[in-house]
């Protein structure tokens, strides 16, 4: 009996397309989603659709628990406190690593343009460049292990980011500015005051966040940000 392949790349189209409309929120925390329905929205085989839900279960795209249909994934505030504080303990380490080199990413610096390009167009949903500048970060630290580690949180950070962008809570200048501050706390290989502004950055973020998913924001989210002159605070 002849094997049954899947062909890889029209798996891959489909778990990328899915995965837009998840950031995007055309499909929406809690939305079913079955082989039938990837099926015939893509016409494709079932045996394809499966292999994609499969994967987006394992990217944590989807929720699948105790072989029940497939959803997608619906983060709470205290999911949003553990992927940043997650990020906060991995990422404040690698810009300690970073300033001991005295060694400022090119590609984080460009992502930071991008992102006050976009910001000068009036564009508040970042999401992607922003998510380029932190992944940069990382992988000049040039450690495979590390940089797998950080990738595998890397659709949660990213619909995270995309929530509170999408929601012009925080203005991409304080992004801009504080990841400005960043790269020049790491070419002066001040490691320490780096990964404090690092926290500050993240914890903003993150309680921002659990405050719109259904939590109490804690104080950080209306810490002025001290890359901004007179601490300047964009909240909504």
């Amino acid at each position: 009996m002849a094997r049954q392949l899947t062909v890889t790349s029209v798996v891959d189209a489909v778990v990328n397309d899915l995965t837009a409309l998840v950031l995007a929120k055309e499909l929406k925390p809690g939305d079913a989603l079955t082989e039938v329905d990837v099926a015939e929205r893509y016409d494709v085989a079932r045996a394809t659709a499966k292999a994609a839900i499969e994967r987006l279960v394992a990217d944590k795209v989807l929720d699948r628990r105790n072989h029940k249909t497939a959803r997608v994934v619906m983060l709470g505030a205290d999911d949003v406190r553990d992927i940043y504080n997650t990020r906060i303990y991995l990422e404040s380490e690698v810009l300690r690593r970073l300033a001991s080199r005295r060694h400022a990413d090119d590609g984080a610096r460009a992502a930071n343009a991008e992102i006050g390009e976009l910001w000068a167009q009036g564009v508040w949903d970042i999401t992607d460049p922003d998510m380029r500048f932190h992944t940069c970060l990382v992988s000049a630290l040039e450690s495979p292990r590390t940089y797998a580690m950080y990738r595998s949180l890397a659709f949660e950070v990213k619909l995270c980011m995309s929530q509170l962008q999408g929601s012009q809570r925080l203005s991409p200048e304080i992004i801009v500015a504080e990841h400005a501050k960043l790269l020049e706390l790491v070419e002066a290989g001040q490691g320490d005051d780096a990964a404090a502004l690092l926290d500050e950055h993240l914890s903003r973020a993150r309680e921002l966040l659990a405050g719109m998913l259904g939590g109490t924001a804690g104080p950080e989210a209306f810490q002025p940000s001290s890359a901004l002159p007179g601490g300047a605070l964009w909240v909504g």
